[in-house]
């Protein structure tokens, strides 16, 4: 280990201590190229499978970090693409050891975020290749999430696809979109419909968006996202070849997903899907996880359901955050560890301050929500500025014990930085069991 390096060390676990953190938290250096006014807001993270040491990460609009010694230093470059980067970054590491950055486009001719656009390396310094679903002119594509099948490799995108995006005709529509490849990203399948019900499209509750998907270990594949009916989902056994005639509402989505929290220019609860692959007393088990403000608009809640019979019944939903401060908790993400089935959640979470003042926490839990155990993750707390661009979201990865939460914080000159902490699952996980002896 070189003495650079281990100055680096000694001066993380040092912030920690004096400041009282139990974890070690890392900032991730923004990219001398970035010229994004909100750079380093809307975080995607992923673990290498193969090799937890190596993990890359995303953030708007097209910047991009890597690390080859688990997230403890970091470098960082800003992408470029013949089709553009327009944002929403989603990273992936595959089980064949691919790294990929997909991102919206902004092509130099054509149509704003006409398409959605696959960066692909062999190399985790990102020497990319790139492809992109095939365009559907005029109408825009936006928010996409990717899911790996592990039985054939194959990746799936699903998406919202606006006719007009912001357009207040009632003539134009929002709906669900899917496409896949089945040769590493190198092509992608003409994009179809999966939703039966159709949003509006400007963007807010009535719009049908946070279309996520996951696989089992059986290579079934599910696809979650909410609107105006609630949280819906659809499901396809052949790969995604053939769909239900018709999504199926899983759980209500009370007050929208939409909502206001003081100090944030908007806020919003999208659902994610997870679903257990480990092998153990919860495999295939599908998990759900969004926020709402349910009738309370000065308390927003973290909450999760699950299913154990391929989604055709659900458990009673559970609150994630543990707390009874009927203060706000938003920005909610988690991750299964598919080595152990374990649980992580990440958020915002205002319990222990009387004003705008924000706080990072996870939960965690290893009997499959029985239980739900949470810490506090940031070293201090940052307050929000309202006309400061934050993005929609934080993000977590989880493999092998390895959990890398990711967020960014603003100090009070509206100046945006980029963190993570170095959490070790097995150590969280022995801790709650002591606790409850």
């Amino acid at each position: 280990m070189n003495a650079s390096r281990i100055v680096l060390i000694a001066l993380v676990v040092w912030s920690c201590k004096a400041t009282g953190q139990e974890f070690s938290v890392v900032k991730l250096p923004k990219p001398e190229q970035a010229s994004y006014k909100f750079a380093q807001v809307e975080p995607s993270i992923a673990i290498h499978p193969n090799n937890p040491d190596k993990m890359v990460a995303g953030t708007v609009m097209n910047d991009y970090y890597y690390s080859r010694d688990g997230g403890l230093t970091w470098k960082s470059q800003s992408l470029t693409s013949k089709y553009g980067v327009n944002g929403d970054p989603v990273l992936h590491v595959s089980q064949k050891g691919w790294y990929y950055y997909f991102h919206l486009s902004n092509p130099p001719s054509g149509n704003w975020i006409d398409r959605i656009v696959c960066e692909r390396s062999r190399w985790i310094c990102g020497k990319w290749k790139v492809s992109a679903t095939p365009p559907e002119p005029p109408k825009a594509q936006d928010k996409q999430w990717v899911a790996e099948c592990p039985v054939t490799g194959n990746l799936y995108l699903t998406w919202t696809e606006f006719d007009k995006y912001g357009s207040k005709d009632t003539t134009d529509h929002s709906r669900i979109m899917f496409s896949k490849s089945e040769d590493d990203g190198k092509n992608w399948s003409h994009p179809r419909s999966i939703s039966y019900f159709e949003g509006d499209c400007l963007d807010g509750d009535s719009t049908v968006e946070g279309a996520v998907p996951a696989v089992n270990s059986r290579g079934d594949l599910f696809v979650t996202w909410t609107g105006p009916r609630g949280i819906m989902m659809n499901t396809s056994t052949d790969q995604g070849d053939s769909w239900r005639q018709k999504e199926k509402k899983i759980h209500d989505h009370p007050g929208g997903w939409t909502f206001s929290v003081p100090g944030v220019g908007r806020c919003n609860g999208l659902p994610i899907i997870k679903i257990d692959q480990s092998g153990g007393a919860f495999n295939d088990r599908i998990y759900v996880n969004w926020a709402d403000q349910g009738r309370d608009s000065s308390n927003t809640e973290i909450w999760m359901i699950y299913s154990d019979d391929h989604g055709k019944s659900w458990s009673q939903k559970i609150k994630v955050n543990q707390d009874e401060s009927g203060k706000h908790q938003f920005f909610t993400w988690m991750d299964i560890d598919q080595k152990n089935g374990n649980l992580y959640f990440v958020y915002y979470d205002r319990r222990n301050h009387d004003d705008h003042s924000t706080d990072v926490y996870i939960a965690y839990s290893s009997d499959g929500g029985a239980t739900i155990h949470e810490k506090k993750v940031s070293n201090t707390p940052f307050k929000p500025q309202k006309e400061v661009f934050f993005g929609d979201y934080l993000n977590i990865a989880a493999h092998d014990d390895v959990v890398r939460p990711i967020w960014p914080t603003m100090d009070a000159n509206g100046k945006i930085s980029l963190w993570t902490a170095l959490v070790h699952g097995g150590e969280l996980m022995r801790e709650r069991n002591e606790k409850h002896r």
